[in-house]
């Protein structure tokens, strides 16, 4: 619980990419979250575009784990971002089977912020 308190008050202060990328270096290796479960977290009713733009502007910082940010149905939407096949290779690094662009039994590896902060 104290994660989830530190990352909601800090939204209030940071910006709203910021206290995105928070929540997204609290993802477990091995574990995706999706655009909207990030945003239904920081409470940004329709926020889903807003998360993949922070993703998507995320890949000069190492410390986010972007890879880790799918879509709602495990499909590996923001993988042009990385460039070639990259976003694939490091979910499979972290023991994430992907076929066809899809994370195979996403909720198995599903991580919901909601429930787990």
């Amino acid at each position: 619980m104290l994660a989830h308190q530190s990352v909601l008050s800090m939204g209030a202060n940071l910006n709203s990419f910021e206290a995105i990328y928070q929540v997204v270096q609290l993802i477990p290796r091995g574990k995706v979250t999706s655009y909207g479960a990030i945003a239904a977290y920081l409470g940004m009713k329709g926020g889903a575009r807003m998360v993949g733009w922070a993703m998507n502007a995320s890949h000069t910082l190492e410390d986010v784990p972007a890879h880790r940010v799918v879509n709602r149905n495990g499909l590996l939407t923001g993988k042009n971002f990385f460039g070639g096949n990259r976003m694939q290779e490091l979910l499979e690094a972290e023991g994430i089977q992907v076929n066809d662009d899809k994370i195979v039994e996403f909720a198995q590896h599903f991580w919901d912020p909601g429930v787990e902060l």
